[in-house]
């Protein structure tokens, strides 16, 4: 059985939902992002690998509902270029 986004969303109370994202390096889908903007759980842990794209999506995030809280980058491959990304953000005014 396929679980998806939306009906997670639906069903648990957007209000009181926290949403962690973990897209691929391409980063998050448009169609996911309008799911996410159009459902409005109130807090989003966004994990990224490719700063990039994280930057691209979260511009599209605040630009709309949420304001960003924190980024927080995280070395967890020592000797190399890679790079982990936790942004935390809230619904604007939360």
């Amino acid at each position: 059985m396929a679980i998806r986004l939306g009906d997670v969303l639906a069903a648990g109370g957007a209000g009181e939902t926290c949403l962690i994202l973990d897209p691929p390096a391409a980063g998050a889908d448009g169609r996911v992002l309008e799911l996410i903007l159009g459902a409005g759980p109130a807090e989003i842990v966004y994990v990224s690998c490719d700063p990039a794209t994280l930057a691209r999506d979260l511009e599209i995030l605040c630009r709309a509902t949420y304001k960003l809280r924190s980024v927080t980058p995280l070395d967890m491959f020592p000797q190399t270029a890679e790079i982990e990304v936790v942004a935390h953000l809230t619904i604007e005014g939360k």
